[in-house]
């Protein structure tokens, strides 16, 4: 709080009486004047003291106000003034604290009683001048009696709050939470520094003046919203840069807190030093920005310094002005708290906190009716339902309803079925009601805890037999029989599903549902335990069981029809030889003699000659076979008429009698052509013994195939 101490001394400011009897002057002359003019003004004040005292007003009126009413701001005033002086030009009267713009108003009733007084409204700064039409002094007497006829007004029914009303003499803003007067300047482009200067030259009825600091909510509303400028304050951190501090009045020194009343800024830039109110239409209403010392030197810039603002009061060893008063009104407010409800019937105590010096009634209705109770309690009859009641706290329209809820207690619980089949572990879904409220389910007849609450419960997974309990609640009334839903599990049919059943192509398979006794039904349509199927695909079979039980259960069979194998060709590489089909399958074994089978499709070391290709399908369903030939070329051989290689010959080239073999030697002559007629060489050319050698082969066996070529050699 700012340090307030009183006094007696009026010196009157200079400044102030230059803008309030010359304000249409230019900003310039009382820039180049102020320092001279104030030192003028202090020595005619000091002669003006010896023969006139300044006025004391002594105000009354702290009441209660009810929205969309007037309200006489005043129950008595008194202006106590010096013999010498009856008169004065004009009184100010301002909300200077909890002020809502728009709509808050004060204004004189009963005008035609104060022919004398003409009133003017300020509703940016909320405030009301009264003054002479002709601009002549009034009268105190005639002062007091316009302002005990002042009233205040708010259009909102949801109005709240506190409004204080502050009376002066001068045109400075009077705040009564510091019992200080705030005065802005005009004065357009003028520097930080200059305005500090001024400020601290001027006084106000004796008070020194200083740049103005904002310590609270209030004082930061009535300089940055509801003055009627905006201008320099005395804030900077110009000592360190980014720690924002109070330079001017008896808080000098001190670090701002501007959290309750700024966002956004200061934003520390460069040579932004000084606190400055900021321009209407910038930014937050009432905020501040920092600027540096000039701010900006374009006219019309927002940022151009307007003027500053002046605070007077709280230096050491100044007392109070009392040429302000102040009074407020209370916007009376009530929340009665709502009583627990009870079941079926019951009396209730309803409690409402008023505030000091309000009187509660209680009343059955929203707008008139006859007061039921006074006081901070109301305890209400015996009742059987729900009922509202409301507290009006003084004011009609500030009626607060309160609903004091009776709850009926629910009938006991039915249930759809109380007995619920299910076949196999599992949920099941479990439905109960009652005429009201909601449905509780427990494991137990009494006590434990909720396991679930709604109308339809569905269960966890239970294998055996369960039995739940419904409970009816409403909003905490709750009926104590419970009513039991029991869960009986049946075993479902065993069954087993086959999988992979093989079907020879062009035969019948019988598929059994594994269990007799039974009802069946197949995905075939049939009815009966077995069926008979000659194609492959997925079967199902529901078996179900008799009678009480009736439980259902799905038998899967997979049959798998095995095609008969069909021969693509058989690939032969030397003894080597490959079994391709059409479509291979994993059920095909293969084989090249009729006796040993095998899953692999290739085969090696196989005899020359013409051989037999076998393919069978496994489970012993039909297979299919084809011949194929492996030719078999000698590596050498040896003319030595021993019985052994003495001469070379191709097995197996006697199955393709129109093939035709052409041997070579190493330069590519042409030896002699093997007929089917003699299909070997005996190492001769012209009768005549070849030497041992490298010699070379071409077999064509017909036009179909390629030629095979190859060497081998002849060993002597």
């Amino acid at each position: 709080m700012k340090n307030i101490s009183f006094a007696i001394i009026s010196i009157i400011f200079f400044v102030f009486s230059f803008y309030s009897l010359h304000a249409r002057e230019k900003n310039n002359i009382f820039n180049r004047n102020i320092t001279h003019a104030a030192n003028d003004s202090v020595k005619s004040a000091k002669k003006k003291l010896a023969t006139i005292d300044p006025p004391v007003l002594i105000a009354a009126g702290n009441q209660i106000y009810c929205p969309q009413t007037s309200l006489n701001i005043v129950t008595s005033i008194t202006i106590n003034h010096d013999i010498a002086e009856t008169a004065t030009q004009a009184v100010y009267i301002q909300i200077s604290s909890g002020y809502s713009s728009g709509l808050d108003q004060l204004e004189l009733s009963n005008t035609a009683s104060h022919p004398s007084i003409v009133t003017n409204w300020d509703a940016t700064a909320g405030k009301l001048k009264l003054s002479s039409p002709t601009g002549a002094d009034v009268s105190y007497s005639d002062f007091e009696a316009a302002v005990r006829d002042v009233v205040f007004s708010n259009s909102s029914a949801d109005a709240s709050g506190t409004r204080t009303f502050s009376i002066t003499i001068g045109q400075a803003n009077y705040l009564p939470s510091t019992q200080h007067y705030y005065l802005f300047i005009p004065s357009i482009g003028i520097t930080w520094t200059a305005a500090k200067t001024a400020a601290e030259a001027s006084t106000y009825y004796g008070l020194k003046g200083y740049l103005a600091t904002i310590l609270a909510a209030d004082e930061a509303q009535l300089i940055g919203e509801q003055a009627s400028g905006t201008g320099w304050i005395g804030g900077s951190d110009a000592e360190t840069e980014g720690t924002w501090k109070w330079v001017t009045g008896p808080e000098a020194g001190t670090v701002m807190n501007y959290t309750f009343w700024n966002n956004g800024e200061p934003n520390n830039q460069g040579d932004e030093d000084y606190a400055h109110i900021t321009q209407p239409g910038i930014g937050i209403k009432g905020s501040w920005n920092d600027l540096s010392n000039t701010g900006s030197l374009n006219s019309g810039d927002p940022y151009q310094p307007k003027g500053f603002v002046v605070e007077y009061g709280g230096m050491p060893g100044e007392s109070p002005l009392q040429i302000a008063a102040s009074t407020k009104i209370t916007i009376p407010e009530v929340q009665p708290l709502i009583p627990n409800p009870v079941c079926d019937s019951g009396s209730f105590t309803i409690t409402a906190t008023p505030i000091t010096g309000i009187t509660i009634n209680w009343y059955d209705v929203p707008t008139g009716g006859t007061a039921l109770g006074t006081g901070s309690s109301f305890t209400t009859p015996i009742l059987n339902s729900t009922t509202i009641y409301y507290a009006d706290p003084g004011c009609e329209i500030k009626r607060k309803a309160v609903t004091v809820t009776v709850n009926p207690t629910p009938d006991i619980p039915t249930t759809t079925n109380p007995t619920v089949p299910r076949c196999g572990a599992g949920s099941v879904n479990l439905q109960a009601s009652s005429n009201i409220g909601i449905i509780n389910w427990f494991t137990t007849a009494i006590g434990n805890t909720s396991i679930y609450t709604g109308n339809n419960f569905p269960t966890p997974t239970i294998d055996t037999n369960t039995t739940y309990y419904a409970e009816a609640s409403n909003n905490g009334c709750i009926n104590n029989t419970r009513t039991p839903v029991d869960v009986i599990i049946y075993a479902p049919p065993a069954v087993t599903d086959e999988k992979d059943i093989p079907l020879c192509q062009g035969q019948k398979i019988v598929l059994d549902a594994g269990i007799t006794g039974m009802a069946y039904k197949w995905s075939t349509g049939a009815t009966t335990q077995t069926i008979e199927v000659m194609t492959g695909g997925t079967y199902t079979v529901e078996v179900t069981s008799p009678a009480p039980e009736s439980c259902p259960n799905t038998k899967t069979i997979t049959v798998k029809e095995h095609l008969i194998p069909k021969i693509d060709r058989i690939e032969t590489n030397g003894t080597t030889a490959i079994i391709y089909l059409t479509k291979e399958e994993d059920y095909y074994e293969y084989s090249v003699d009729g006796f040993n089978f095998q899953d692999s499709n290739t085969f090696y070391n196989i005899p020359g000659g013409l051989q037999t290709a076998y393919i069978r399908e496994k489970n012993g369903c039909e297979g299919t076979t084809q011949n194929f030939v492996i030719l078999v070329f000698p590596a050498f051989f040896t003319p030595n008429n021993d019985t052994y290689n003495d001469v070379w010959e191709v097995t197996g080239i006697e199955n393709y009698p129109q093939a035709q073999v052409t041997i070579f030697d190493r330069y590519g002559k042409l030896l002699i052509e093997l007929k089917p007629s003699k299909m070997f060489w005996d190492g001769t050319f012209n009768k005549i013994p070849l030497p041992s050698s490298d010699y070379w082969y071409a077999l064509k066996i017909d036009n179909t195939k390629p030629v095979l070529r190859g060497h081998f050699t002849l060993k002597r």
